[in-house]
């Protein structure tokens, strides 16, 4: 059998970087001559992008790689690949875990995936997870979305905070040339994308690598100047980024997201805790008001900007006065969404050795209780959005209701309205706000923006 035939097919776990990598390597198994399939068992080449930031994922993983290893007794010519943070954390490891492993691959490898199934087409049984340095993406994604799409800016993280595997799994950070990124998104809008979001495990952290200073001294390629250089775009018409870090986060940035049209009103800063002493233990290099002075900022120079943010419950040690801390920095500021996860611990970062840790019950009761919060608190920031008319690109037909579509504000609000998707999909379209709930909008179209 001709190697280069044949379906491949892909799961990813985890993050906006894993979606974006699972994006390149499919450009690359189409450029090989492979076909996507949804149903991983009509594919001969099974490829997991894997996440290690939840044990829940992981072990996920090994479930799903047991079921394909078994098919593999019977179909010997079955390519198994383990990519992303698990096979860059485990490396050989899983190769001993799972013996019918032909390759496992660091997310750094991501744009070497032909390079490496040749090698195993060959024969062997691969694992690449040495640090490199990153090749530039010339890879032509395959791309999930026709309307909304994907650009690294930033590989890898120098942070060290104690909870954390990404900076290991990762490596460190390696910035794109700003004039590598324009050409990829000057190349997405001649295709018709019209909404692009900029990634990186710290994107504040654009540029520090990259040689240069200004006359004035400072960074010359920094991720604000990145905004301000990319925002003309010709055929792009939204901007957005992720994620941001508060120890980094500057008042320069905030001017301007407020100052370029084309950057969305919305910001996504994890706070994580909102008390200093666990701050501290995370290692992250802030206050909790230093915290509150940021979202102060964005308020006072764009008062109806989206605020997001990542928290964890449950960190080794927390008391039930250090939790309460979170919980009125969630009631302080009213998030318009907050990602929530109970502390997992993950081998080989520091908080996972130490003896404070809490028990399961503690932490499914603090999620719980701020989980209820978070709800609450959306929904009162909904309420803004009631009678208002919202700016909405439509990106897919609602799948509980198939007369409506979906799309979402410049804020990140997801929105439902009565439309025919083969008319309106990839159309920004003014919409009436009717209905208001915590984390989604419903409204009726008033007409049709002309871009």
């Amino acid at each position: 059998m001709n190697k280069n035939t044949g379906h491949y097919h892909i799961t990813t776990f985890g993050c906006q970087m894993n979606k974006a990598d699972s994006e390149r390597m499919a450009g690359i198994l189409d450029n090989m001559g492979f076909i996507s399939s949804e149903d991983p068992n009509k594919a001969n080449i099974i490829l997991y992008n894997t996440c290690t930031i939840r044990d829940n994922a992981e072990q996920k993983v090994y479930s799903y790689l047991g079921r394909q290893a078994k098919r593999k007794h019977k179909q010997p010519d079955l390519t198994l690949i383990v990519a992303g943070c698990v096979a860059q954390q485990e490396g050989e490891a899983l190769l001993r875990r799972v013996p019918e492993l032909d390759l496992v691959m660091g997310p750094q490898h991501a744009n070497r995936l032909q390079d490496l199934l040749e090698q195993v087409f060959n024969g062997n049984q691969v694992v690449a997870t040495e640090p490199i340095h990153i090749v530039e993406d010339i890879t032509k994604p395959r791309r999930d979305s026709k309307i909304t799409a994907w650009v690294n800016i930033i590989y890898g993280c120098n942070e060290h905070c104690t909870y954390c595997v990404v900076p290991r799994v990762r490596g460190v950070e390696q910035s794109r040339r700003p004039e590598a990124i324009y050409a990829e998104m000057e190349e997405l809008g001649r295709q018709g994308y019209q909404e692009i979001t900029l990634l990186g495990q710290n994107i504040d952290a654009y540029g520090r690598d990259l040689p240069g200073v200004t006359k004035e001294g400072r960074n010359k390629y920094t991720f604000t100047d990145l905004l301000y250089y990319v925002h003309d775009v010709p055929g792009v018409e939204r901007i957005r980024f992720a994620t941001s870090h508060p120890r980094y986060f500057t008042e320069r940035l905030i001017r301007a997201c407020s100052e370029l049209p084309k950057v969305c009103e919305h910001f996504h800063i994890p706070f994580q805790s909102g008390d200093n002493q666990l701050l501290k233990a995370m290692a992250r290099g802030y206050t909790h008001e230093k915290y509150r002075r940021i979202i102060a900022q964005i308020r006072e120079m764009m008062p109806d900007a989206s605020i997001s943010a990542d928290a964890i419950v449950g960190f080794p040690g927390e008391t039930e006065a250090q939790f309460e801390n979170t919980l009125k920095l969630v009631e302080d500021i009213g998030f318009d969404q907050l990602n929530t996860a109970a502390y997992s611990p993950r081998p080989g970062t520091p908080a996972a050795l130490w003896e404070n840790q809490l028990s399961e019950e503690v932490k499914a009761d603090r999620l719980q209780r701020l989980n209820h919060l978070v709800g609450v608190k959306a929904g009162e920031r909904s309420q803004r959005y009631m009678g208002r008319i919202e700016e909405i690109l439509v990106e897919d037909t609602n799948p509980k209701n198939p007369t409506q579509v979906m799309g979402r504000t410049r804020g990140n609000r997801l929105t439902f309205f009565e439309g025919d998707i083969n008319e309106l999909k990839g159309k920004l379209v003014k919409v009436k706000i009717t209905e208001v709930r915590p984390f989604s909008l419903t409204g009726e179209v008033k007409e049709f923006v002309l871009v």
